[in-house]
């Protein structure tokens, strides 16, 4: 039996629960791993309220939370290349992150470097996937000016970081509580709230040329008129209202060459995840309450096996 922290229905913290279940079995092109981290993301708790991604299958409750894991190949499923039992690998998962045993697809799993932790692992296929791509994405030269909204947050930290090695100059929004993180990150912050707009020119006189949006809603329509290339306006955090804007969303490439890249990248410290916290299995609702609130500064991390 493998033990697994699920939301039993939709609602709030009180539908959590951790179970005895099934070890999941590997179809084709699937690898079962025997998990040693996981990752903690905002989606967790937005799937366990409801949301579901467009053309994304209803929930099968009891369902397993977390998107994203590192650990041990166990059993390896047909028609899988490149992979075999006792590698060490990271990847999104297919049914669930905060267990002791979960599959990932094989054609989007990634071999973790050596000179990476598993929690380290763990933190890199949501968030560090999603700013690889928006950055690749905006495709900057080096000595523009990017406005990152949100940038406190885990996507934000791993989107500045990548930027401002290749050359880009870093504006971020972000809470005062999160000023000095930010500033550590070697990003100007601009503290959120009303007058943002005239607090970002006067951080970047020369303007910005573009924007990546890591918040939505309000904040993303505030922001959008100071960039004037709309191309250039891109969001993880508010599809609906960017395409009204202009914009468009992180197009997001959902490869194990993405992976591979971040893996990369994490391993030369260029995008060394920073996390802040670590739980066992047994205190997964206490992390998830850390994301779920709002205060978690970098990446929270599930640890769960040896």
């Amino acid at each position: 039996m493998a033990k697994a922290y699920v939301y039993t229905r939709h609602g709030g913290p009180e539908v959590e629960a951790l179970i005895d279940r099934d070890v999941p079995e590997p179809g084709p092109g699937q690898l079962l791993i025997a998990v040693r981290a996981a990752g903690v993301n905002p989606v967790d708790h937005k799937l366990r309220s409801g949301y579901r991604r467009p053309g994304q299958a209803p929930a099968e409750l009891p369902e397993v939370l977390g998107s994203e894991a590192a650990g041990v190949v166990e059993r390896v499923g047909p028609d899988v290349e490149g992979f075999a039992v006792g590698d060490a690998v990271f990847g999104s998962t297919l049914t669930g992150g905060y267990a002791t045993h979960t599959l990932l697809p094989a054609a989007i799993a990634a071999h973790k470097p050596d000179g990476l932790s598993f929690a380290e692992a763990a933190a890199l296929p949501v968030a560090a996937a999603t700013a690889y791509d928006g950055i690749r994405q905006l495709a900057l030269p080096a000595g523009s000016t990017l406005l990152i909204t949100g940038v406190g947050g885990g996507v934000g930290g791993y989107a500045a970081r990548l930027a401002l090695h290749e050359g880009v100059r870093v504006v971020g929004t972000a809470s005062a509580a999160k000023k000095d993180y930010v500033t550590s990150l070697g990003v100007t912050h601009v503290e959120s709230g009303p007058g943002l707009v005239e607090r970002v020119r006067a951080a970047a006189p020369d303007g910005v040329d573009a924007v990546f949006d890591l918040v939505g809603g309000d904040h993303l329509r505030t922001v959008a008129e100071l960039v004037a290339d709309r191309a250039r306006l891109i969001t993880a955090g508010g599809k609906q209202i960017v395409d009204e804007l202009g914009g468009s969303a992180v197009a997001r490439a959902r490869t194990a060459a993405v992976l591979d890249a971040v893996g990369a990248l994490a391993a030369a410290d260029v995008l060394r995840p920073h996390i802040t916290a670590t739980y066992p299995l047994e205190r997964a609702g206490e992390a998830l309450r850390a994301v779920e609130e709002g205060h978690a500064l970098g990446k929270i991390v599930i640890e769960v096996g040896a």
